[in-house]
């Protein structure tokens, strides 16, 4: 018989620093799916608080920067990364909080949920699963998108037709705690070393 298992430590990454953002309203519907699925405990690193340099010298001011963020990736089991879609792509910033990182994602799973106008934020999503594959972490197959987002919730932040996606974010989070909790007992008895 074993005993219960331990919740999987997701860290939620909300990828948008764009003055008047949509992102913290789906951000917020998220976290409510988080918490409400069972076996997960989870954090939030927001791109908007990072204030990140773009050099990448590994100064004492980036230092003090990456102290509030690094911990929280580096003790993460999992990954839900909130983007939108910036002239095709996800923004600038969410790729500067990745690239900042390395052994942080290693054989980690990360979620993908995103938004936008008529794409959803889906070449975004695509996007990032490359990056995220060269970082040697798995994407989970199902995302969570929103078409023209801002129509899709009202003026409170409640989505006007949940049921779709909640749905989608059940699957979604259903595969990611499957994988956090597999890549976790892997790693606990065999390092990776890919």
């Amino acid at each position: 018989m074993t005993g219960p298992k331990r919740p999987v430590r997701v860290t939620l990454v909300i990828g948008s620093n764009r003055t008047g953002r949509f992102g913290p309203v789906i951000a917020d519907w998220l976290l409510g799916r988080v918490r409400e699925h069972d076996g997960f405990e989870v954090d939030v690193v927001d791109v908007a608080e990072a204030d990140l340099p773009t050099t990448f010298a590994p100064t004492a001011e980036a230092t003090a920067r990456l102290a509030g963020i690094t911990p929280k990736l580096a003790e993460a089991d999992a990954f839900i990364v909130l983007t939108p879609e910036y002239n095709h792509s996800y923004p600038a910033a969410l790729k500067n909080l990745i690239d900042w990182h390395y052994e942080e994602w290693r054989a980690k799973p990360v979620a993908l949920v995103s938004y936008g106008g008529i794409s959803g934020g889906l070449r975004a999503a695509e996007h990032l699963r490359q990056v995220f594959a060269e970082l040697h972490a798995t994407t989970v197959r199902d995302t969570v998108s929103f078409h023209n987002a801002h129509a899709a919730f009202d003026d409170t932040g409640r989505l006007r037709e949940p049921t779709a996606p909640d749905a989608a974010a059940k699957v979604m989070l259903d595969q990611l705690s499957w994988w956090g909790q597999a890549l976790r007992e892997a790693k606990e008895k065999r390092p990776y070393g890919g």
